[in-house]
């Protein structure tokens, strides 16, 4: 990249603190920070030649770190022209990478169970398949994202998974080392899916402890960095993978979404009465596929009504705190389309009806005050 600039040939040091305003895409970090500047050379016509290290030869975002380092010399006075080269880091800068990441720790933790996480995190559940908790899963952390906040989905429902296509990335998680995974990011969202592990349409034939331990990795080996919120899409019911977010993480709260269909929400209520043995603080009721809005503004009930409030009310009546229905998503082809084609509704027509209901929703999950109620607690009252 050239360009006519002053004739003062610029310092190291001042293409250095431009370089200092450069983050990694993945981790969010100076890449000064990060150990990813190999050297500097300032030659007498201005030019500047600047090595940088890649955590893995085949980084997905070695373009965009190229073009972002070219900008931010390109701008210091003096530089007419700028050069990257690009290396890979060695094991032992990996590992040194993942040490100021992660401390020294032989086995990763769960930071979203650590004492003093800040992270909300939200188990989307559903008592049955088919009623759109993955689209509400995803639009939810999309709304989320565009309000500025940091935002991961964790896709649980392994043998289903959907999120991967729902977000419309195909990319693939960067492993920096041994125990240690970057997640890839679509939508403003972080995201780790079984689905970017298996090629095309390959089912995952796996038992209980299997199924563990790959939630296990996606929490405890993936560095999720900063975040404000993590989703996690579970698979239907109240099997594996609810048990071992309930064992992994304790303080996650439970979103349940049903249809206004009766059916379905008698079994949206066993979902959501999991918390009174795994002890998990129950978020809210969302119903979706509430009405159909037809051309001449009437509504027309597809899978009845007061499906969302029976689930609301029943489970409030069990916990002896009240579990707020969030909201009705209203029936709406174009979040159907959305998900097959991997555009979110919110960011595509965020004023769409359910759009709007999801926003909504996402705003009061990310803006409310912590606090116990609703939460089981593990006591009992002393005898007299």
């Amino acid at each position: 990249m050239d360009r006519v600039t002053d004739t003062k040939t610029p310092s190291v040091e001042a293409v250095r603190a431009a370089l200092s305003g450069v983050r990694d895409p993945e981790i969010h970090r100076p890449i000064t920070d990060l150990g990813m500047v190999k050297d500097i050379q300032v030659h007498p016509d201005g030019g500047v030649s600047v090595g940088v290290y890649l955590t893995i030869a085949a980084c997905p975002l070695r373009d965009r770190i190229t073009q972002d380092v070219t900008t931010a010399v390109a701008a210091v006075p003096g530089v007419t022209s700028v050069r990257v080269d690009l290396d890979v880091m060695s094991d032992e800068q990996r590992a040194e990478l993942r040490r100021s990441l992660r401390g020294d720790a032989a086995e990763p933790r769960i930071p979203f169970s650590e004492p003093g996480s800040l992270t909300r995190v939200y188990c989307v559940a559903s008592g049955k398949g088919g009623v759109g908790k993955s689209s509400v899963t995803v639009n939810l952390a999309v709304a989320m994202a565009a309000r500025g906040l940091s935002v991961g989905i964790v896709d649980a429902d392994i043998y289903g998974h959907s999120v991967p296509r729902m977000l419309g990335t195909t990319d693939r998680p960067t492993r920096i080392e041994e125990k240690m995974i970057m997640p890839v990011q679509a939508a403003g969202v972080k995201v780790m899916s079984i689905g970017m592990f298996t090629p095309g349409n390959t089912p995952v034939v796996w038992r209980g402890p299997m199924l563990h331990r790959a939630l296990q990795q996606f929490l405890a080996e993936v560095f999720w960095g900063d975040l404000d919120i993590l989703l996690l899409d579970l698979p239907p019911g109240t099997g594996d993978v609810a048990i071992s977010v309930a064992q992994m993480l304790p303080t996650a709260e439970i979103l349940v979404v049903t249809t206004p269909q009766q059916a379905a929400s008698e079994v949206a209520e066993r979902a959501g009465a999991i918390a009174l043995q795994t002890r998990q603080r129950l978020a809210g009721v969302i119903e979706n596929m509430s009405w159909l809005e037809l051309p001449d503004g009437t509504r027309m009930e597809v899978f009845g009504s007061g499906g969302g409030a029976a689930v609301a009310e029943s489970l409030s009546r069990s916990l002896g705190a009240e579990v707020p229905l969030l909201g009705q998503i209203p029936l709406d082809p174009r979040l159907r389309e959305s998900g097959d084609t991997g555009t979110p509704l919110v960011l595509t027509d965020p004023e769409a009806p359910a759009a709007a209901v999801l926003r909504e929703i996402a705003t009061r999950l990310s803006t409310r005050a912590r606090g116990l109620a609703g939460r089981m607690l593990s006591v009992t009252p002393a005898g007299r």
